[in-house]
């Protein structure tokens, strides 16, 4: 068996290598390694001899229908708003008219750089204004006040990587999670600047997070109602429903949802408006 290193591509044995991870540290004497999912929010610790090494067509393959699934969920997005044109004024018709839209600012923190990446790139696909910091998910609390006032965002997505520790048996303990402690505190936190959950909407959580404790903190949108992996863009699919729908409607909780490649098994959310915004007249400097 080919010994690991930091930021090997694995699959576990004992899990069928349906998912591949990259490896974040090695612990040789504890015969263990620290695991983060190439898709999906999760740290994971796993015993170093249940461990090995995909091939590079697995690697490749696997890849690609990454790949395969990104697109499908964009391609889901454009579709639905082509039929929500047909019904309505088309976006140039409502410029022509004299209209303007107000544009959603997203605040995204994120304890993985490289699904921060993709999720702001995802952002930009989707005509969504969005700033992105990779903070490390203990150290959001204490960042959250200072960037809320700083960029004064319509919505906040606290996200990162979690799970259910090794052994964990009361799903209503915090301390059986991972990370979940640290977002609910930052939830907590924005709610003390921003208590209306129509003024700042927040999604918060990844894989097997605290559900309920996330909500109760404050959150419109969270995971994991049934403590399941999430995949990395379900933030994005779920901010993408918020920030158009019009700020007279509620969303709809189940398309939201259905939005996401994971579904209500992992995530979940209240009663909130949209966000989006139109104005009368358009200004002609501009």
């Amino acid at each position: 068996m080919a010994k690991v290193k930091p930021g090997d591509i694995v699959k576990r044995i004992s899990y069928g290598g349906d998912l591949l991870f990259k490896v974040v540290e090695v612990h040789e004497e504890k015969n263990l390694a620290l695991l983060k999912g190439i898709n999906i929010r999760v740290l994971a610790d796993a015993p170093l001899d249940d461990l090995i090494l995909p091939t590079k067509n697995e690697i490749r393959e696997y890849r690609i229908n990454l790949i395969k699934t990104y697109n499908e969920c964009l391609e889901r997005v454009f579709y639905r708003r082509e039929l929500e044109k047909e019904k309505n004024y088309t976006r140039n018709e409502r410029v022509e008219n004299g209209f303007f839209c107000m544009p959603v600012k997203v605040l995204h923190l994120d304890g993985d750089e490289d699904y921060l990446e993709i999720c702001l790139n995802t952002y930009k696909q989707l005509e969504i204004e969005a700033v992105g910091f990779n903070i490390s998910e203990k150290d959001q609390p204490k960042n959250i006040k200072n960037l809320l006032f700083e960029f004064a965002p319509d919505i906040l997505v606290i996200t990162g990587h979690d799970g259910l520790l090794k052994n964990a048996r009361d799903y209503n303990n915090v301390n059986s999670y991972r990370n979940s402690k640290f977002f609910i505190e930052s939830v907590k936190e924005a709610r003390k600047i921003q208590p209306s959950k129509d003024e700042l909407i927040i999604f918060a959580g990844a894989c097997q997070s605290y559900y309920e404790g996330l909500i109760k903190a404050g959150a419109n949108f969270a995971s994991s109602p049934h403590r399941v992996f999430i995949h990395a863009l379900d933030p994005v699919m779920v901010i993408e429903r918020v920030a158009y729908t019009p700020i007279s409607k509620i969303i709809s909780l189940k398309e939201a949802i259905e939005a996401t490649i994971t579904g209500t098994k992992g995530i979940g959310g209240i009663e909130t408006r949209g966000k989006y915004r139109e104005g009368l007249p358009r200004s002609p400097y501009e």
